[in-house]
Parts: C-alpha cells; sequence; structure tokens
C-alpha cells in the first residue's frame, strides 16, 4: 500500500469540481491513510474545504487560461518537498500537466491532449463510448490500467449549522415553509437557461401553494433574480452570498429547480432533491450525482447542440418545459 501523498489537479468549473469529489471519495475508500492535495482555483478552496476527502486546497496564482511558466515553477519547488507519489491531471490541457511534472512527481496520470507525451508518464486511452461522462473521465484515472470502472460514489458537501443560522437571520428567511430554491443562471450560455418567465411563473405557482421561494445565483444572475422576485415575491439572494453560503442555503431547502449549471451539483451534493432542466446539453453527460433527482429533457432532434446560443432561435428544447411540467415535482414530492 502506498503511503504518500496524491495531488490532484482539478477542474477550472464549479460544476467539474463538484463531480470530482467522486474522484476523491473512491481514492480514499481505496486507501484510506493516504492523503489528497488538490491545485484549484482560488474561488474554489472553500468548497474544498467542505470535502473531508481533500487534505488541503493549492492555489494556482494565475488567470484563467493563463500558461504562467515561472509561476507555475515557483509552486511546483515548493510542492516538490511534499513527496507526492502520484499526481492525477484532470484538465486534458498541456499547462495542466506542467506543475506536476516540474514538482518532479515520479507518476503523472492523465489522458492524451495537446501531445503531453513525458509530461504525462502515466498515458491513459479516452474512449468517448465507455467514458461518456464526465464523472467517468475523472474518476477512470484514479483507477489502475485497464481496470473498470466501480460504482460513482456521489459528491456530498459537509453543512454549517452556524453558517445557515447566522444566514437565516441576517437575511430573515421564514424556514417554516417548505423552501424551493431557484438557480436562472448557467455560465455556459444562453442556451442553457429556462426562461426567466417561467422560473417566475413557477414561483407565482409556488407561493400561492404556501412554499416559500429563494432565488440563488451570482451577481451576473442579479437581474434574473429580481424579475422574479418582483413577478412572484420569491426572496432575491443572487449576489449576496458566497458559495458556501449556497451549499448551506441549498441544504435547507426541499428542492432545487437548475439549469445544468454549477449550482445544479452543488444542489446535489447538498442533499437537496434536483429538479434539472436540461437544453443544449445533455442528462445523460453531466447528470446531478444523486438518486434525488427529477430531469427535464425533451431529446429534440436539434438537442443536445452543445451551443451557447440556440443556433436555430427557437430555443424549443427549454421553451417547451413548460412550469406546468415542472410543478407536479415539487407537489407531489
Amino acid at each position: 500500500m502506498n503511503s504518500s501523498p496524491i495531488l490532484v489537479v482539478g477542474p477550472s468549473w464549479v460544476g467539474d469540481m463538484i463531480m470530482a469529489q467522486s474522484l476523491f471519495k473512491f481514492l480514499k475508500i481505496r486507501e484510506p491513510d493516504r492523503a489528497i492535495d488538490l491545485v484549484a482555483p482560488a474561488w474554489s478552496l472553500p468548497v474544498i474545504a467542505r470535502m473531508p476527502e481533500v487534505r488541503r486546497g493549492v492555489v494556482l496564482p494565475l488567470a484563467h487560461g493563463e500558461i504562467g511558466l515561472s509561476k507555475r515553477w515557483r509552486l511546483a519547488r515548493g510542492l516538490h518537498k511534499e513527496n507526492y507519489g502520484q499526481a492525477i491531471v484532470l484538465p486534458r490541457s498541456m499547462k495542466a500537466a506542467l506543475l506536476p511534472m516540474f514538482a518532479g512527481i515520479p507518476r503523472r496520470s492523465g489522458y492524451r491532449g495537446e501531445m503531453r507525451f513525458g509530461v504525462i508518464n502515466d498515458m491513459r486511452p479516452f474512449d468517448k463510448r465507455v467514458l461518456n461522462q464526465t464523472v467517468k473521465r475523472f474518476l477512470a484515472l484514479g483507477l489502475s490500467p485497464g481496470e473498470s470502472l466501480p460504482e460513482i460514489p456521489e459528491p456530498s458537501l459537509s453543512v454549517s449549522t452556524e453558517n445557515q443560522e447566522r444566514l437565516v437571520r441576517d437575511f430573515k428567511l421564514d424556514t417554516g415553509k417548505p423552501v424551493v430554491a431557484m438557480m436562472p443562471g448557467a455560465e455556459f450560455g444562453p442556451a442553457k437557461c429556462w426562461p426567466i418567465e417561467y422560473f417566475s411563473e413557477l414561483a407565482a405557482l409556488l407561493r400561492d401553494q404556501g412554499k416559500d421561494v429563494w432565488v440563488l445565483g451570482s451577481a451576473k444572475e442579479k437581474p434574473m433574480g429580481e424579475a422574479i422576485a418582483s413577478a412572484s415575491g420569491a426572496q432575491d439572494l443572487c449576489g449576496r452570498t458566497e458559495l458556501v453560503d449556497v451549499i448551506d442555503l441549498l441544504a435547507l431547502a426541499r428542492h432545487a429547480v437548475s439549469n445544468d449549471s454549477g449550482l445544479m451539483h452543488v444542489a446535489a451534493a447538498a442533499g437537496t432533491h434536483v429538479i434539472g432542466l436540461y437544453g443544449s446539453t445533455s442528462p445523460g453527460f453531466t447528470p446531478p450525482l444523486t438518486a434525488r433527482k427529477t430531469l427535464h429533457y425533451l431529446n429534440l432532434s436539434c438537442s443536445p447542440c452543445f451551443q451557447r446560443e440556440c443556433p436555430l432561435g427557437h430555443l424549443r428544447c427549454l421553451r417547451d418545459i413548460r412550469p406546468v411540467d415542472v410543478l407536479p415535482d415539487i407537489v407531489a414530492k
């Protein structure tokens, strides 16, 4: 049994970071005493702190897309003394693989990508038919060569009851009613976004049935939150919380209605019943990793297109999912 720690080079997106926890869980199941450190963007450190499998997060002080060879070299020299036995590189870019090589980590596992021969010295085959989900691609890098994929461990983030109490107090939230969270944004683009008027209509229906509705998102989603709140009386919390606050708020919610976004995966890991709305993307590729989910996907002939904006201009993949189609998922549970 190898006792040397593992360094994982993590992804840059919220949803991918949550799905990567399945890999961390698997590694700890297999070798409970082996420490896992995670190279990650600064924004993700508070979230990583909610993953008990990870010993510590290591900030890579680079802007998105920046090569930063000198910065990677300096960070690698500091990591060299940790005596990592293996690095697992989740991104497929060359720059992501440089840090473990600079740190002198003897085994560097990853997929072929951007001519990484030698930089990645434990090169794994990339079969899209077998690795047909993002989480499977992450999990497979924790296996021995030729080993079959195991059952996928579900992500589960720890929750702070102390922070929950603070948030309820500061925002004057009503937790005496069943809470439905709504996440109307998606960083990828508008082809992932259920119409705001549909979120507003659903929120109004839920409020009429005695449920409280919280709209969650970043400052970018503030106009969406304001529109939903204005039309329905929902509580707009967009831009007023940190990402770890959203974890704790989602743990208080009974349901979460969400586009295919990072916050959908956060809701799944917080233990909430997820109602996922899929348009330009596919629930087969990035499903919420929880048994507590209800997914809406029309599987039109033009979808999934994986485009940021609808190339046909009609967005029927989402517009044809009506609020009355989603309402029974909440009322019946």
